[in-house]
């Protein structure tokens, strides 16, 4: 338990940390052929990618481009060579010798092609760019993002290494291997959105920073972080257009009930010519001041745009109400509707109307959702499962109880199908005086039966 909460690993890889650590043989379930294949060529990936760190870091540290070209470039950034080591940073030269080299070693050009680091015809995929190796939790390569050092081109400024067996893009988070120590001893995460952010405040010595490498933010990397901290604090630079494309994704973060934070850098700033251009002491203390929740700093940038103007009002109240109605916390809730109606001076009793229609909207699309996903995996089962009979219920003087089929529907599907057999068996009866079975049933469904199959 110590192992997997302190250096953040799954139960498996906590095992397997601790018995090779003691040289204990373990004994493990026999793979199937299909399992074996799929581990092995996990682990020849993981080889692959270990290999070509090794090789980018020689082109850096070894080569006269390599010097003139990648590692000037870091120095210009400000990177001590203590860094460029720890994070492992390296230089892909202007040609194709890694995919040479890599099937001179007996490396197959299949799994080159497959791991992002070769083209087909025996071209590297990276070529003139310094290199930012992605570590996963554990520390082994999974990919590489690559900076161009090329100042004329059509080429992209970053390139990162495509999908594989192991690295997705929208999975990972730059940084986090490094950081996650930090995080924990500080319950707190700073999210920034490139590689040398992260790299320039981890080695100022704040080294709780991770960066999601220009994606928005994504349920699994909300998901890696909250594994060490419910804490976030967001790091945006000075550019109110870009700030406001980036809100539109943090809902998102809310919604796994998370406490957002937003820090605004001044105009034209980014964390790493921030930090460079006040120091370490000031920056901390900047970002520690300038912090505001991501509510109420999203009604303060939206309520500027939307001053004197009636119907922008009203769309921000309606986006506020949106974001509000995602945090899980009923009581979290309850504050940001205090506060924001105070801000934006409208009635309280307003925004828990809203925010509760809102709510419920979102958890009838989230059941919706799920349905699909559990009719998706249990369809052969559902559509085999037979219609419930009168002999599958037990009558009692006090009501009609479902007694079979049960174990073979989802919940929903049964309780659908149920009520529908009460219709067509007694809904012509009287229920009371003014109703039948089937006024009163469906009275009292009427606002779920657009969400039945």
């Amino acid at each position: 338990n110590f192992i997997m909460e302190h250096e953040g690993m799954t139960y498996p890889e906590a095992l397997r940390n601790l018995a090779k650590r003691y040289n204990i043989e373990l004994d493990e379930v026999e793979f199937s052929d299909e399992q074996r294949k799929e581990k092995q060529l996990y682990d020849s990936l993981y080889l692959i990618n270990d290999f070509a760190k090794q090789h980018f870091t020689k082109q850096l540290f070894e080569t006269d481009e390599g010097k003139s070209i990648g590692l000037s470039y870091f120095k210009e950034r400000g990177f001590r060579e203590e860094a460029i080591q720890k994070f492992e940073l390296g230089y892909a030269p202007n040609s194709n010798a890694f995919t040479q080299l890599a099937i001179q070693k007996g490396y197959k050009e299949e799994l080159l092609v497959k791991g992002g680091l070769s083209r087909q015809g025996g071209r590297d995929f990276f070529r003139n760019r310094v290199q930012f190796p992605i570590h996963n939790l554990t520390g082994k390569v999974v990919g590489f993002g690559g900076r161009i050092m090329a100042t004329e081109t059509k080429a992209p400024k970053y390139l990162n290494t495509p999908d594989s067996e192991v690295y997705n893009k929208s999975k990972v988070l730059y940084g986090a291997y490094f950081a996650k120590k930090a995080i924990r001893q500080f319950d707190n995460c700073i999210l920034v959105e490139g590689y040398t952010d992260v790299i320039s405040l981890h080695q100022s010595g704040i080294e709780n920073v991770v960066a999601s490498s220009g994606t928005s933010l994504t349920v699994e990397q909300i998901s890696l972080i909250k594994r060490y901290t419910p804490n976030i604090k967001i790091l945006y630079d000075g550019d109110p257009a870009g700030i406001k494309a980036a809100l539109r994704g943090l809902d998102l973060v809310l919604e796994q009930d998370m406490n957002v934070k937003v820090v605004l850098l001044p105009e034209k700033e980014d964390p790493d010519s921030y930090l460079q251009k006040v120091g370490v002491t000031s920056f901390k203390e900047y970002i520690n001041d300038q912090a505001q929740d991501f509510i109420l700093f999203k009604t303060n940038l939206l309520m500027e745009e939307a001053r004197g103007d009636p119907v922008k009002t009203t769309n921000l109240i309606k986006d506020i109400v949106r974001s509000i109605a995602k945090i899980p916390d009923a009581i979290k809730r309850s504050l940001f509707i205090k506060k924001c109606a105070a801000q934006m001076s409208v009635s309280e009793e307003l925004l828990v109307n809203e925010t509760n229609k809102m709510k419920l909207q979102n958890d009838r699309q989230q059941r919706k959702q799920a349905e699909r996903e559990q009719n998706r995996r249990d369809r052969r089962v559902q559509d085999d499962a037979p219609f419930p009979t009168e002999e599958g219920y037990q009558s009692t003087e006090a009501q009609t109880v479902p007694q079979g089929n049960k174990g073979q529907l989802s919940d929903d599907l049964y309780q659908e199908k149920a009520i529908v057999y009460l219709l067509i068996q007694f809904g012509d009866k009287p229920f009371d005086e003014e109703r039948t079975v089937a006024h009163f049933v469906l009275s009292n469904i009427e606002d779920v039966l657009e969400d039945f199959k």
